[in-house]
């Protein structure tokens, strides 16, 4: 389970960055997993830049790789995504576009290798279980059962990241704005906001969210120049199951997503998992098309 639920709050960040793109933009960015490979191969060269201690490299890479992996998807967006008015079909094709690029270009400097990031701390803890006996609940400590700190660490960070995500959404001046753009774009621009610098740093924003999954997932797992396939496949799976432009929709989506996949995983297969997943998404287009929070058009 908790397995489960790291990976659940590392897809909860990705998905919320591919949620908010396309429900204020109306864009399906394709090269999302490959933002988030970039967070991952960053967090490497800024820890490998910075040294010392790996907490003050983890630091470093917490800080600097969301913030250029966002400039760099505001720059695309202002170069490219700009360029065609946002239409429906071009973004598809010219975010598969973005896609190879990225990735030929991060294989061509980084190289084709899986290099890991050592995690800021590490301690194993032993986790306590509970059993029933005749005299009431005895609590226990086996050795074969825990977990390390960092693995804790995710899981809080994650919850705290998508908790400030919604007061800025729902209760700050960037938050109304974001709202207004999502809701009618001409409406909002007639009323004096800015909406081509809000889509781009909606891009942008977006794109940092999943980098920062990547930064907080690398010491589990290790970076490389193809590891962006997977986590756009599960983000997609929770937009489509949670509602396109859901925000409480693609929260509960990915914690059900990532809690199964994760368990799954352990037990039987990870394709086993993505089949499953896939299933269920077949089943929501059929019953439900506008996702589980989403809302029928009008």
């Amino acid at each position: 389970m908790l397995e489960g639920l790291v990976q659940a709050s590392v897809l909860t960040l990705t998905a919320l960055g591919l949620s908010l793109v396309f429900g204020v933009m109306r864009v399906v960015n394709v090269a999302h997993g490959e933002f988030f490979m970039l967070g991952a191969v960053l967090a490497w060269w800024v820890t490998s830049m910075v040294g010392g201690p790996p907490a003050l490299g983890f630091v470093a890479a917490i800080v600097v790789a969301p913030l250029l992996v966002g400039v760099m998807a505001a720059a695309a967006d202002w170069l490219v995504l700009r360029r065609i008015d946002y239409d429906p079909e071009r973004t598809i094709v010219a975010t598969i576009g973005l896609l190879y690029i990225i990735q030929q270009v991060t294989l061509m400097s980084y190289g084709p290798d899986a290099r890991p990031v050592a995690p800021p701390f590490n301690t194993r803890l032993a986790l306590p279980w509970v059993e029933w006996g005749e005299s009431g609940p005895a609590l226990y400590w086996p050795w074969g059962l825990s977990t390390t700190s960092y693995k804790l660490f995710v899981i809080g960070a994650a919850a705290a990241v998508g908790l400030a995500f919604w007061a800025i959404m729902a209760r700050s001046r960037l938050g109304l704005i974001l709202r207004a753009t999502q809701q009618d774009g001409e409406t909002a621009q007639a009323f004096g906001v800015p909406v081509e610098r809000v889509y781009a740093l909606v891009f942008g924003i977006g794109a940092a969210l999943a980098a920062l999954g990547a930064v907080l997932v690398v010491p589990i797992q290790q970076a490389h120049y193809l590891m962006g396939g997977d986590p756009l496949l599960l983000s997609f799976i929770v937009v489509i199951i949670g509602g396109l432009g859901s925000l409480r929709g693609t929260v509960f989506a990915a914690v059900l997503i990532g809690m199964s996949d994760g368990v799954i995983s352990v037990f039987f297969s990870p394709t086993l998992a993505k089949i499953l997943a896939t299933l269920l998404v077949a089943m929501v287009l059929v019953y439900r098309p506008q996702g589980l929070f989403g809302r029928r058009p009008a």
